[in-house]
């Protein structure tokens, strides 16, 4: 029995994998799974094949292999079923792509446009995702429970299948050929669309035409090579001379063992079986050799229908290039700006007279600097502002200045040149300056950028045009700059942590966005809109109103909408003032004092009490009196002072009350006739408990 490792990042990748292939090879194979998420990918991997969904993957866990496993690279399609269903969509639809991480979802996306589904536009969609676009259908390979509820239509295309290739590629390193032959293999790939069509295909057919495959050679990226049944190299295409630094005319004719030792030509031409997706050594760079016999297309390929073989060479990142091509793309497409001026909700003098000014900036083409407390959604005035601009056909490329170390900052905005540092992805890589030539860049906090970058960024600014870091060649760039902060840059300008010029250049056109304390009257539609997006229903009392009103709200809109969340959670039809987070209440003054472990002990009594609480601090509201006035009150005098107030406590559940309260220390019980007394912490509690109303 073959020895099977499928190592993934999430658990759920995971057994999918282990079920598909198990279906298709049974008892002929022993599939361990290991992954990122539970951390199983830190015990020793024993195998004979390791299945990875990427070489980033495979490169990760490397060192935790025992022996030398053989490589696959697992390749995800769709079925044919599914691939009708979206190709039956009109032309133009728009939909979101649901699955369960935004890597799955880009991925899914790119499957379906490389497959065809050019025709409708999808956005990806995972959970966690703030922003809900506007838009009534939703593709999902499985996932519908992660589809937002205000989608009309799911269109459900089904688990995302291993493609053939992969597949075959596991058969055929496992000496499994006879199992790809079997009736559930068969149907198996006559339901699923390989996304590896064309090239092996144009290679069974080299007996053929040789014309056509010297020009195919031409055409390919990928190092190729070919020999014949001897193993003398007959052919040699001008990616795979560079990659070897070999003259491709000078070895023509040569043994291939002699140039390409590295390569396994003669395992190939000895066996008949492909060799795919091996890790090699070509002058100590890591590469991939995939080599195929070539056989004649009419009979089963064995020793007397052997005409040579063909190895085509990537570097050991290609494959992920290739994926990359694609998802440059649709990050092309994922750089877009999502929100207009009809998604800035309220109805207050304030927003609608920022909203009005914006609007009039987003005619123009000169800078805007966005000022508003954080949380008042400075990103999504930068969003409308590029949607109702000339450049918004273009892309809308946002970044956070705070959220990079410098070094990482200057190379994310300015794009690299292969080799330029440590590190630098082979190829090189284009900065947001590029990505956003003809649209808009967003800079958010702008007031956290290192002095030491504001000079180059001020240079672009008047130069409208950028170097890569390593590069010795100008690229122009026409970028609008949007930059945010909540910060006062005119301070930073007089402490001399932000260049004066540079604060002229960019606050052009000022844009104040008002914090939410300046605008209470929207709390009614925000509320609203973010019970919508949770998928909650309740109302707040009229004591609960009243603190949402009195509220300081220092994190904003930001900050409304995570009580909301919490809120939504509680499953209460009525919000009462017992039922909000402490921390609401821990905003004020006074309340800002009690230490934090005593927080948290308060906390966890008022969430224990629930409805309850209003009878503990009755309770606590009367020890108190008692221990202001130097008096002993017991648990009768209490029956009678709750049967005044229409409180009807017996004397036994008076009992109990105390008893809660003495084990969380906020009473003392003396035994005799000392009655009870409120302790300090007891004190503190009950103003907590008078804070919430």
């Amino acid at each position: 029995m073959k020895k099977i490792a499928v190592a993934t990042l999430y658990r759920n990748s995971g057994e999918f994998y282990y079920q598909q292939i198990k279906d298709l090879f049974g008892d002929y194979v022993d599939v361990n799974r290991y992954c990122f998420e539970d951390r199983t990918i830190e015990e020793d991997i024993v195998a004979d094949l390791l299945l990875v969904p990427s070489f980033d993957t495979y490169d990760a866990i490397k060192r935790y292999l025992k022996g030398n496993p053989e490589i696959v690279v697992a390749k995800r399609t769709i079925s044919k079923k599914a691939l009708q269903k979206i190709m039956s969509l009109p032309k133009g639809t728009k939909a979101i792509l649901v699955n369960v991480s935004v890597e799955m979802a880009i991925d899914t996306i790119a499957t379906i446009y490389q497959l065809g589904g050019k025709h409708i536009e999808l956005t990806p969609f995972y959970p966690g995702t703030e922003n809900i676009p506007d838009i009534d259908i939703a593709i999902t390979p499985g996932e519908a429970k992660y589809v937002p509820d205000k989608i009309t239509t799911i269109i459900d295309i089904g688990d995302r299948v291993l493609d053939v290739s992969t597949i075959i590629d596991i058969g055929v390193k496992l000496k499994l050929e006879h199992i790809l032959n079997n009736e559930n293999t068969n149907k198996y790939f006559k339901e699923v669309i390989s996304e590896s069509t064309g090239l092996n295909r144009i290679m069974g057919k080299t007996n053929r035409l040789q014309s056509q495959f010297d020009i195919l050679l031409k055409m390919l990226d990928e190092g190729i090579i070919a020999v014949d049944s001897d193993g003398i190299i007959h052919s040699c295409n001008e990616s795979a001379s560079k990659m070897f630094g070999v003259n491709k005319e000078s070895i023509i004719g040569k043994r291939c063992e002699e140039i390409f030792s590295t390569i396994p030509f003669r395992d190939v031409l000895k066996t008949s079986n492909p060799i795919k997706e091996r890790l090699i050594k070509i002058r100590d760079i890591d590469v991939v050799a995939t080599v195929v016999p070539i056989c004649d297309s009419n009979t089963l390929c064995n020793s007397n229908t052997l005409y040579g073989g063909i190895a085509t060479i990537r570097k050991f990142s290609d494959l992920e290039k290739k994926q990359y091509k694609l998802r440059a793309q649709l990050i092309g497409k994922g750089h877009k700006a999502k929100y207009t001026f009809k998604d800035i909700l309220g109805d207050s003098v304030e927003i609608n007279k920022t909203k009005d000014i914006a609007k009039r900036m987003a005619k123009s083409d000169s800078s805007i600097l966005i000022l508003g407390e954080s949380g008042t959604g400075k990103e999504l005035f930068a969003q409308a502002i590029h949607n109702a601009s000339l450049r918004k056909d273009y892309q809308f490329v946002a970044i956070n200045c705070a959220a990079l170390p410098e070094s990482l900052l200057e190379s994310e905005l300015f794009g690299y040149e292969e080799g330029a540092f440590t590190g630098a992805r082979k190829g090189g890589k284009p900065g947001l300056f590029e990505l956003a030539h003809m649209g808009t860049l967003f800079l958010d906090e702008i007031g956290e950028m290192p002095i030491s970058l504001q000079g180059r960024l001020l240079r672009v600014l008047q130069e409208k045009e950028v170097m890569r870091i390593g590069g010795d060649s100008i690229i122009n760039v026409d970028t609008r700059i949007i930059t945010a902060t909540n910060r006062d840059l005119d301070k930073l300008v007089e402490k001399g942590n932000f260049r004066q010029d540079l604060y002229y250049r960019l606050n052009v056109l000022t844009l104040r966005i008002p914090s939410l304390n300046q605008r209470k009257e929207d709390l009614d539609i925000l509320i609203n809109e973010f019970m919508t997006e949770f998928g909650s229903s309740f109302e707040l009392s009229v004591p609960t109103n009243k603190l949402f009103f009195e509220h300081d709200w220092k994190g904003n809109v930001r900050e409304l909408r995570n009580y909301i969340e919490y809120i939504s959670n509680l499953g209460e039809k009525i919000i009462e003032p017992m039922h909000l987070p402490f921390n609401f209440f821990n905003t004020r003054e006074e309340l800002q004092k009690i230490p934090e472990e005593e927080i948290i002990i308060i906390n966890r009594f008022i969430n224990s009490m629930n409805r309850d609480v209003k009878i503990y601090r009755f309770i606590l509201e009367k020890l108190e009196k008692s221990y202001i006035s130097k008096e002993n009150v017991g648990r009768r005098s209490l029956e009678a002072k709750a049967t005044e107030v229409g409180l009807f406590l017996t004397e036994q559940e008076i009992r109990r009350i105390l008893h809660t309260l003495n084990g969380y220390s906020m009473v003392e019980v003396i035994k005799g006739r000392g009655g009870t007394k409120i302790t300090e912490f007891g004190r503190k509690t009950l103003k907590v408990l008078k804070q919430m109303g």
